[in-house]
């Protein structure tokens, strides 16, 4: 009956939602549609969790056999390993032979500043060029409906791909507790976490700022927005070198570290030089 005891008995022994007498049947099927709807709803979201642990323990996998020893070979297994994330996506072409190049050469460029020269040591320049390719490769958790969408994400969808970051990060912190003491992976870990976090705080998954983003995180960031602009998408056209050097230095002090601006305008040609060695195949 419609009274409100009933309901709340209903309601505490598990239903989902009450409908008191004489039915409406109107509205008795808006209760089952939005009923229906819910358990599709977790359904989909169940779904989803299992999809991304499947790829995370496959991830895993592929990782803690690569990495047990790192070596010439090994470091090229892995490089495929991180092109195989990035075929996902049909538009990065030579994103991370890029990526890697861009990042050697700010590290490099900051190695001469007196306040790096004692953390950017060539053992860092190793290790940034060969951890550099990891930085999407958590994207492989993603699923293809969201990571392939061609139009704008929903916000669901938005939140379901900043994840990628955390997703990269914890696979390959599986992988140092396997074969710890490796700073490659650390690396890796750093960059996998960290490269969408901005200076001002205003990036993601945790919002640090400043100093709280791993060196590794900083250089990588500019690298990878500079090739962004610099690549056409199927939403926009190519940026040249001197747009895509503009918004970066308005970004100074926001997106990116300040420092790291400073190196790139230092190496702002080599920038150009890779960019162009490394064309993608429908520029070539």
């Amino acid at each position: 009956m419609d009274e409100t005891e009933g309901a709340v008995r209903c309601i505490e022994q598990g239903a989902e939602d009450y409908v008191g007498k004489p039915i409406d049947l109107v509205l008795l099927r808006a209760r089952l549609r939005a009923c229906l709807n819910k358990k599709r709803l977790y359904d989909l979201e169940s779904e989803y969790r299992r999809e991304i642990e499947r790829h995370n323990h496959a991830l895993e996998e592929q990782v803690r056999d690569q990495v047990k020893e790192i070596s010439s070979t090994q470091l090229a297994a892995i490089f495929a390993m991180s092109k195989l994330a990035e075929s996902k996506d049909p538009e990065t072409g030579e994103h991370l032979e890029r990526m890697r190049e861009y990042c050697v050469v700010l590290s490099r460029e900051l190695a001469r500043q007196p306040a790096y020269a004692s953390v950017v040591t060539p053992e860092f320049h190793d290790n940034i060029y060969a951890a550099s390719p990891l930085h999407d490769i958590g994207k492989v958790g993603i699923p293809d409906r969201v990571l392939l969408k061609p139009g704008k994400l929903s916000e669901e969808e938005w939140l379901v791909m900043r994840q990628h970051p955390l997703i990269g990060a914890d696979t390959l912190r599986a992988v140092d507790r396997q074969y710890p003491g490796n700073q490659f992976i650390r690396t890796g870990i750093d960059i996998a976490q960290c490269h969408h976090e901005r200076w001002d705080g205003s990036g993601y998954p945790n919002g640090l700022r400043a100093q709280e983003i791993p060196l590794a995180a900083r250089i990588l960031a500019l690298g990878d927005v500079y090739d962004a602009l610099t690549s056409r998408r199927c939403y926009k056209d190519k940026f040249s070198h001197q747009e895509s050097r503009s918004i970066i230095v308005d970004q100074a002090g926001r997106h990116f570290d300040p420092d790291v601006v400073k190196a790139f305008l230092e190496r702002e040609e080599e920038f150009v030089r890779i960019r162009n060695h490394f064309q993608d195949p429908d520029e070539a």
